[in-house]
C-alpha cells in the first residue's frame, strides 16, 4: 500500500517540478511543491521497503527435550 502511494507522489511531484501541467496560483509555487512531493514519495518507498526486509525476517527455533530420565 505504501509502495503505491510513495509511486503516485513520485509521479504527481515530477508533473509539478517538470510543468507538465501548467497550475496558475500565486498562493504555492508549484516547483517546490513537486520537489516536496517527489522527496516524500521517495521516503515512502524507501521506508515500506524497510519495514517489508524486517517483517519477512523470521528465527526458526527447534526445542529439543530429552524424554529419557537418568535413574
Amino acid at each position: 500500500m505504501a509502495i503505491g502511494s510513495g509511486i503516485v507522489l513520485i509521479v504527481l511531484g515530477l508533473i509539478l517540478v517538470l510543468d507538465v501541467i501548467n497550475i496558475d496560483t500565486s498562493v504555492v509555487d508549484t516547483a517546490t511543491l513537486g520537489w516536496i512531493l517527489l522527496i516524500a514519495g521517495i521516503v515512502a518507498i524507501v521506508i515500506s521497503l524497510i519495514v517489508n526486509q524486517q517483517r519477512t525476517r523470521s528465527t526458526v527455533v527447534s526445542e529439543h527435550r530429552d524424554t529419557h530420565r537418568p535413574l
